[in-house]
């Protein structure tokens, strides 16, 4: 079998995690679906994916996931959409090196989707525009839009309606717990609040930082409400998402990467710096700048 490549040898992507800085839950769908308002921010802890683009339409991904058999791995899935979507006829290798844990709230998967979208778009020439993308991406998962328009931003509805938001920029203590969150699992407790106020983006800004799925989550997940009990000696641990990661924020590196060194062994942690704009969308105006330059670095 032969297939060419026009992708940069050696250049990977990247997939950013977010945190979700608040999460209501503030309704509920006729289909199941949950009525949310969060922000998310990304940070700069990412995934990275090579990806070798193929002339006879073959989607592969190379390597393996655990407990993710190939066909409903989401990097799969988003190549194979944007087939479906544009008529291309070209394919891709995909190889993802996993830094992000799965289950852990920081949007890994949705992310390797996203970044899998915007990068072939760009190599296979298809030519969408970003809301386009976004439309693609929307099936996959209700936060993968996020990712493909790569700013903060202020969600609601199942969290496909986005406002880009101005936020500060701190840096992030992140635990991740020695267990794996359902989503499912939490956004059918029959304890998870359903019927939150609704606030404005003002709120927000003014501190009402709640997350719905914590009391739930901290109730389920022992590891969890431990890694939140330790942080808040740090000024107040966070759940992003439905978890299980949990994060606490320091204006100062120094002081975050002190935390980090103070964290309980049993507690995977890392520092990482809040961005309003995914590293993403720089890899991608550089690729479309001076892709030599790339290969060169």
């Amino acid at each position: 079998m032969t297939h060419r490549s026009t992708a940069v040898s050696g250049a990977s992507w990247p997939a950013p995690a977010k945190l979700n800085l608040m999460l209501r839950v503030v309704g509920r769908r006729e289909n199941g679906y949950h009525e949310l308002q969060t922000v998310f921010q990304f940070v700069d802890r990412c995934d990275q994916l090579w990806l070798d683009v193929r002339d006879d339409g073959v989607v592969r991904r190379l390597g393996a996931l655990s407990g993710v058999p190939e066909d409903q791995d989401l990097t799969v899935r988003a190549a194979r959409a944007l087939q479906q979507a544009t008529g291309c006829r070209l394919g891709a290798d995909i190889r993802c090196d996993k830094v992000l844990p799965m289950g852990g709230g920081l949007g890994g998967g949705s992310s390797d989707a996203a970044t899998t979208l915007v990068a072939l778009n760009h190599l296979w020439g298809t030519g969408l525009s970003e809301d386009a993308l976004s439309e693609i991406a929307l099936p996959l998962g209700a936060d993968v839009p996020v990712f493909v328009r790569g700013r903060a931003a202020w969600a609601e509805g199942v969290g496909e309606r986005l406002e880009p938001v101005d936020l500060p920029q701190p840096w992030y203590l992140v635990l991740v717990p020695a267990c794996s969150v359902s989503t499912r699992d939490v956004f059918c407790h029959p304890e998870l609040t359903r019927d939150s106020s609704c606030i404005k983006l003002a709120d927000f800004l003014s501190g009402d930082a709640v997350n719905d799925c914590l009391p739930v989550v901290r109730r389920e997940y022992p590891p969890v409400a431990e890694a939140i009990e330790w942080l808040d000696r740090w000024g107040g641990g966070r759940l992003t998402g439905t978890g299980a990661c949990v994060f606490a924020r320091f204006e100062e590196r120094d002081r975050a990467l002190d935390a980090c060194r103070a964290a309980p062994e049993a507690l995977r942690a890392f520092v990482a710096r809040g961005l309003n704009r995914s590293p993403l969308l720089d890899r991608l105006d550089q690729e479309i700048v001076s892709p030599s330059l790339i290969a060169a670095s």
